[in-house]
């Protein structure tokens, strides 16, 4: 009597983050697994993973969850950019609907330490409402697609730094760093005395690519405008890291 091999269990990662690649990267050489990342599409050239890789939306929650169903998933992770609030409600309404265990992979936030000067926001408005009693020279690491909230600055100059070339509109005096993450402390220090920056604004992107410029930041005495991460949908379970998402695939109710 011969043994039927186990069936191949379809895992689904959102996200082209760090943490995303690394995770397809452990499961592809599972041969018991099938991995799909999902990518937003929003990267012009962007790092794919290993595994199958799709790119571009799926058309709201209903969408998700119809690909779901069709490829017969058995665990979704959303790996996303903390800031992906989108992406992640929509995750949760799909996983819910067709019943997919669905857990999010989140690098911990950042914690201030003595010496910073951070001014925590809600938003990259409140953010732009900050700017004018802190400085005038602004280091932007918020993303090509936040220019617009500080469109109205007439009277600040703006070193905004992207992957990819921002679009309008954005403040007119904006200076346009194209660069990609990791950064070194070195490289930040140079960018901040060589621009005379006096104020960084960033999000709470945690993780230890992006984080050297708020060392730069301590270090020359800047204030740092941050803006807070949205809060995960609620029923959600998270973990920190790779190996966290590992477990929970591997545990029991997955049978991964």
């Amino acid at each position: 009597m011969s043994v039927q091999p186990a069936p191949v269990r379809h895992v689904l990662i959102l996200g082209g983050t760090t943490e995303a690649r690394r995770l397809a990267e452990r499961l592809a050489a599972d041969p018991s697994v099938r991995v799909t990342s999902s990518l937003a599409g929003r990267v012009a050239e962007p790092r794919l993973p290993a595994g199958q890789v799709r790119i571009g939306g799926f058309g709201g929650p209903s969408g998700l969850a119809s690909w779901l169903r069709e490829q017969h998933v058995d665990a979704l992770i959303d790996a996303t950019h903390p800031f992906a609030g989108t992406i992640s409600r929509n995750a949760a309404e799909a996983a819910a609907e067709v019943h997919v265990p669905l857990l999010a992979l989140r690098r911990p936030s950042w914690v201030p330490v003595p010496g910073d000067r951070w001014h925590p926001v809600d938003s990259l408005a409140e953010a732009a409402d900050a700017l004018p009693g802190l400085g005038r020279r602004v280091f932007l690491t918020t993303g090509r697609q936040g220019l617009a909230a500080f469109a109205h600055l007439t009277d600040h100059h703006f070193l905004a730094r992207s992957v990819d070339a921002p679009e309008a509109p954005m403040p007119p005096h904006t200076e346009v760093l194209l660069d990609r993450g990791p950064f070194t402390l070195d490289g930040e220090r140079a960018v901040c005395r060589e621009h005379r920056i006096d104020v960084l604004v960033t999000k709470d992107s945690g993780g230890a690519a992006t984080a050297p410029k708020l060392t730069a930041a301590r270090e020359l005495g800047l204030p740092v405008v941050i803006v807070r991460r949205p809060e995960l949908p609620r029923g959600v379970p998270a973990v920190p890291d790779v190996p966290g998402a590992l477990a929970w695939l591997a545990s029991p109710v997955r049978a991964l």
